[in-house]
């Protein structure tokens, strides 16, 4: 098996999903008490995302950068990053480097067209919702994207920036998100991609009327099978 590295701390919580997700499907696959073998660097998030808050992403690349080469100094065969919006530095990390990083848009992208979808509702951050970063990946395979409108783009990044790394998803805010995804839905998407790791945790499939996927779910899924050596890592 490949040794996979973890690139996390942002928030822990989530890297720590990414690690049994991993190694759940490690066992599935092989049985017994087979588990994947995984370095960890999880960083500490405040610097970062003082960082992020200010605009200064080049600082991130640079911090990402330097726990990429710790986890490739540690023996890893190539990376995942444990969240969403850092993929914004996925650049800097790569060129800090010299093996791959499976990239959670790239699996999120396959992973769709596969299943025959064509129009993709996408939440997270309004990086995610508007940047490249993680729209190129999708519209590359001839995916259509559909966002929430703006004022809910908006709304929506408030929320996990202020809310959702600290506590539960309230009734109020639980309302506006089902509308919002509903809204989508009824605007042509055939699935709901959730492309926040702070968001994910907090819905299920009763809050969209459409299949509802999680692109850390799906990344992690990925990265066992990479590490199995059963998929290749995307060119």
């Amino acid at each position: 098996m490949k040794t996979i590295g973890l690139l996390g701390g942002m928030h822990w919580e989530r890297t720590a999903a990414y690690y049994h997700g991993i190694n759940a499907v490690v066992r599935e696959q092989l049985g017994g008490v087979h588990s994947a073998p995984c370095l960890i660097c999880s960083v500490d998030y405040h610097p970062i995302r003082q960082s992020l808050l200010a605009g200064q992403w080049a600082e991130v690349g640079q911090a990402l950068g330097e726990a990429a080469r710790s986890l490739e100094r540690g023996g890893a065969d190539f990376l995942v990053i444990c969240t969403n919006i850092m993929h914004k530095v996925a650049a800097p990390v790569r060129a800090a480097v010299g093996i791959p990083l499976l990239h959670v848009a790239d699996v999120a992208a396959c992973r769709l067209r596969a299943a025959g979808f064509s129009r993709v509702g996408l939440v997270g951050t309004r990086q995610v919702m508007e940047q490249d970063f993680h729209r190129e990946p999708l519209e590359r395979l001839g995916l259509e994207i559909i966002t929430p409108e703006a004022e809910e783009r908006r709304w929506c990044h408030e929320l996990i920036a202020r809310e959702l790394w600290c506590g539960p998803l309230r009734a109020p805010e639980r309302e506006l998100m089902r509308r919002m995804l509903a809204d989508m839905a009824a605007r042509g998407a055939q699935v709901i991609l959730v492309g926040c790791t702070a968001l994910t945790p907090h819905l299920t499939q009763e809050d969209s009327p459409v299949p509802l996927w999680a692109s850390d779910s799906l990344h992690a899924h990925e990265a066992a099978l990479v590490g199995l050596e059963e998929v290749p890592l995307p060119e």
